[in-house]
């Protein structure tokens, strides 16, 4: 398992950025996002798509490294104790308007099957405040998601 994982993010590490660091943000996005798909109990082939997307968009990633990340981080989701320990990591790594931007992808997937289910609000509320994000620009990137 170390060495999929180690093999998939030297393969894929954004140049300039030190590996362990990156290769830890990654997981860590990606793991929100999937903890996201997740709150209303069923995973929809729209919010995974959404996922996906999202991951393929931020890293620039192909559909098999995608997948590959997507597969890791819910391994890291499942042996999660909390979300801090991802937030704390992006809240290391991305600058304010970043992190804007992650909740908004948040959003997004939580209206990806057109209904926000109230977990769904609540785990977005939670990530955003332990981002830092103000109540005024969780409901801007709320709004943002739903007008795409």
């Amino acid at each position: 398992m170390l060495d999929r994982l180690r093999q998939f993010f030297e393969r894929e590490v954004v140049p300039g950025v030190r590996g362990g660091d990156e290769h830890a943000l990654r997981l860590a996005t990606a793991a929100l996002l999937l903890e996201m798909a997740r709150q209303d109990e069923h995973v929809s082939t729209v919010e995974r798509d959404a996922v996906i997307a999202s991951v393929r968009e931020r890293f620039g990633l192909d559909d098999a490294a995608a997948d590959e990340l997507i597969r890791l981080a819910a391994e890291e989701a499942r042996n999660a104790t909390d979300y801090f320990q991802f937030t704390s990591l992006i809240n290391e790594h991305l600058d304010h308007s970043q992190k804007v931007r992650m909740v908004e992808a948040l959003w997004r997937i939580a209206t990806a099957d057109g209904h926000v289910h109230p977990y769904e609000e609540h785990l977005v509320r939670r990530l955003a405040e332990l981002l830092y994000i103000s109540h005024g620009e969780f409901i801007a990137a709320k709004h943002r998601a739903l007008h795409l």
